[in-house]
């Protein structure tokens, strides 16, 4: 019985086998390349013949002047992403759940969804030319209202907040339609009950919707929490300058400085490598929390 199960499976799991393949190419071998975080790298020596230097690359990191305000910046930004990303998509889909004309719900939906199709170098451009403090729209609106021009991609005060804004806007309307579809999964004799006990349009959505688009909720709530040291390189890259480093500089924007414009590859390596087993030791334990609180299993 289980041979010919296993046979009657047996075609699946070879359609699997070029994905495992990719994976393996682009994922897991690329990891070799990590013992260039224990070394004084040369490219022209290679990764076999570069000087072993052991953990000073991590000490370098260490003492670096700013490594604990990009820490900082890293952790806050993406942090205020995980919040705003899980706060207002559910806000959105319950909103979008009461509307009853469906041509209108879904002119609405498309409306949302459209950015997340767009690249962070077009979206980028977009950004600059409606926040430019002598053109854009935004400061052209706030003008009328006696408010002096704000430069928000110059600004070490609003930029993090531009960076959050702007996050939300390109992605939310993904998230909304995954609280959607967990909206369809819930029982409609539920509200029905509901009615009948007297319960007000309030009262269904605190005692049923949402309880019903819980293990989405958590689901989606614990993936994110690995993401606490990704704070969005591509967004930030692309929008970023010098004059915000202070409050902009991440993570990722320091490796990128570090490797490919100071070519400090070990160092830049051991920055990478901390920030990697950082996140995993953050998803793993997310996905234990989420077993414990809620009884909700991923895998």
């Amino acid at each position: 019985m289980q041979r010919k199960k296993t046979m009657r499976q047996l075609p699946l799991h070879l359609m699997l086998l070029p994905a495992l393949v990719i994976l393996a190419v682009y994922n897991y071998y690329p990891m070799a390349g990590a013992v260039i975080a224990f070394q004084n790298f040369t490219p022209a020596k290679g990764i076999w013949h570069s000087e072993w230097v052991g953990l000073d690359n991590f000490d370098y990191i260490a003492n670096l002047p700013g490594t604990l305000r990009v820490l900082w910046n890293t952790v806050f930004i993406a942090l205020m992403k995980i919040i705003a990303n899980l706060v207002l998509p559910i806000l959105m889909a319950l909103l979008l759940n009461e509307i009853i004309n469906n041509r209108f719900k879904k002119i609405v939906q498309t409306m949302i969804y459209l950015p997340h199709f767009l690249s962070w170098v077009i979206l980028s451009g977009v950004l600059i030319d409606i926040l430019s403090p002598s053109t854009g729209i935004v400061n052209q609106v706030l003008s009328l209202f006696g408010v002096e021009p704000i430069y928000f991609l110059g600004n070490n005060h609003w930029f993090p907040f531009v960076l959050v804004a702007s996050d939300v806007w390109k992605e939310f309307g993904f998230n909304t339609i995954v609280y959607l579809a967990a909206l369809t999964s819930i029982n409609p004799s539920l509200y029905e009950a509901a009615v009948v006990d007297g319960a007000s349009r309030w009262k269904q959505t605190l005692h049923v919707t949402l309880p019903g688009m819980l293990p989405i909720m958590i689901l989606l709530m614990t993936l994110s929490l690995g993401n606490v040291l990704n704070a969005g390189f591509d967004q930030i890259f692309n929008l970023y300058s010098p004059q915000v480093y202070e409050s902009g500089d991440i993570i990722d924007t320091l490796v990128y400085r570090l490797g490919f414009v100071d070519a400090q590859f070990g160092v830049a390596t051991a920055v990478g490598l901390f920030k990697s087993v950082v996140s995993l030791l953050l998803i793993s334990l997310s996905y234990l929390l989420a077993y414990r609180i809620a009884n909700y299993r991923i895998f």
